[in-house]
């Protein structure tokens, strides 16, 4: 610990990292997710320069809290949502004995009558569709979910904290990470999708040991994009939503079914390296995205061209709500915020009876060609 002349105390990097450390999980992904909204939407409002984010700060009646913001109608962004919520409640026995399918950790006993068992959940949810067709769509999502044991305790919350801990928290008897990234452009530039997948490969890849030998072999990145390729599909139109990027569920500290030998033996395991790669992944968005809108956003375009972004943003909207499991989650959530849950959809969206648009040969054939067949980008 280094003394300085005028008496100030610097404090070593690792020890403000072992006191977080200490932090119950939920409070350290309440936190992070809090700073990284506010850091996001920073970012955003530096590029558009029009307007602010119009913040909506609410309060869930079963337990929890978020705060939505949103733009609409700016000079960059059509429209915009950066979406945090901190929540808890109990599930029902139902929702209890879908989960024990991949979380066996979940007693049988557990939650079989009653209330259900109780639930926190923390996560940030982004969506931006910007004016120019262009300029590609993107969407990200970190979460923290975590399911604890049925307490007989009389527990009140400590007043104030947004991660709901309490003076005598129950027993966690089941937590997972989940999240990704993923780009939807209406217009195939294939530098934009490289950099996008390249900075998430990189993300995945910091986690990984010095010196990690066959580094593919031992990354998340192969296996967690594919499985983005394979979420994001629209089995009615044949085609994905959009480009990928990665997508994971139910990181835990057990070995994934998703991942190679090799992956699972260097994977993060330990709630705070699987956590430290939540922060990796994260803090990637910016740096992901914000260089390819930077790059599209002033660029020329014709009524056609909005025409087919428009038609494309139709796809976005059958994907999210037909198949998309957190809309759905949402949407079947007692006490969920309906515009919070439906903020990822656009303002404005164009279905068209056998369209004309997306021929093969032609400037909007060439993404469609990917939608239908997926490419390995880096």
């Amino acid at each position: 610990m280094e003394t300085l002349p005028d008496s100030r105390v610097v404090v070593p990097e690792d020890v403000h990292q072992v006191h977080e450390s200490l932090e119950p999980m939920r409070s350290r992904m309440s936190n992070y997710i809090m700073t990284l909204q506010d850091q996001i939407v920073s970012a955003l409002e530096t590029l558009d320069n029009s307007q602010a984010f119009h913040r909506d700060s609410w309060v869930r009646s079963e337990g929890g809290l978020g705060t939505s913001c949103v733009l609409s109608k700016g000079k960059v962004l059509e429209k915009a949502g950066v979406n945090i919520s901190i929540v808890n409640g109990h599930l029902p026995p139902a929702a209890v004995k879908q989960m024990r399918v991949s979380h066996q950790e979940i007693p049988e006993s557990a939650g079989v009558e009653g209330k259900g068992l109780p639930f926190f959940a923390a996560g940030l949810s982004l969506v931006i569709h910007p004016q120019n067709p262009m300029a590609p769509t993107v969407h990200a999502n970190y979460r923290y979910f975590e399911i604890t044991d049925a307490s007989k305790k009389d527990e009140v919350p400590i007043s104030g904290n947004a991660g709901g801990e309490k003076e005598n928290p129950d027993e966690i008897i089941a937590w997972w990470f989940g999240g990704g990234s993923d780009l939807t452009p209406s217009y195939l530039f294939e530098e934009d999708v490289v950099h996008f997948h390249s900075t998430l490969r990189d993300a995945c890849n910091a986690s990984l040991p010095e010196g990690a030998p066959e580094i593919m072999d031992s990354s998340v990145f192969p296996a967690f994009k594919k499985w983005c390729d394979e979420y994001f599909y629209i089995p009615h139109r044949t085609e994905s939503r959009g480009l990928g990027g990665i997508f994971f569920d139910d990181l835990t500290s057990l070995p994934h079914s998703r991942l190679s030998s090799a992956a699972n033996a260097l994977k993060p395991s330990t709630p705070d390296e699987i956590f430290q790669f939540i922060r990796k992944c994260g803090d990637a968005f910016v740096p992901s995205y914000l260089p390819i809108l930077e790059r599209r956003r002033d660029l020329p375009f014709t009524e056609e061209n909005r025409r087919w972004q428009l038609i494309r943003r139709g796809r976005y909207v059958e994907f999210n709500l037909v198949y998309d499991r957190g809309t759905k989650f949402g949407l079947a959530t007692p006490g969920a915020r309906i515009e919070s849950v439906l903020m990822s959809l656009p303002e404005t969206a164009r279905w068209e009876y056998m369209s004309d648009m997306g021929g093969s040969g032609t400037e909007e054939g060439k993404l469609v060609e990917y939608l239908k067949k997926p490419k390995d980008w880096v």
